[in-house]
């Protein structure tokens, strides 16, 4: 069945410049995982430093196994370094 991933997180816009870069590895590489669909990147308008990432993946397993991809943890690791703060994720499925 069919998942979301909602990803918050909050980028401080000195911190921009590094992390955006790191995101778009991210997306390249889920792009190329088995089960993924889609992915989309929204930045709050009230406030900037929000970012979500909503991505649709075919199953929760296929989810989980890029999630503990190592290539994928080793980018994921530099990005919460540099927020100082844990990634927000929530997985839901339709209805």
């Amino acid at each position: 069945m069919a998942i979301k991933v909602i990803i918050r997180r909050k980028i401080s816009k000195d911190k921009e410049g590094d992390i955006l870069p790191l995101l778009n590895q991210l997306r390249s590489r889920a792009m190329m995982q088995k089960g993924y669909i889609s992915g989309e990147t929204w930045r709050n308008i009230e406030d900037p430093e929000e970012y979500l990432v909503i991505s649709s993946w075919k199953s929760y397993e296929d989810w989980k196994a890029w999630k503990e991809d190592p290539d994928r943890a080793e980018i994921h690791e530099k990005i919460d370094k540099l927020l100082n703060r844990e990634t927000q994720y929530s997985v839901y499925l339709y209805g």
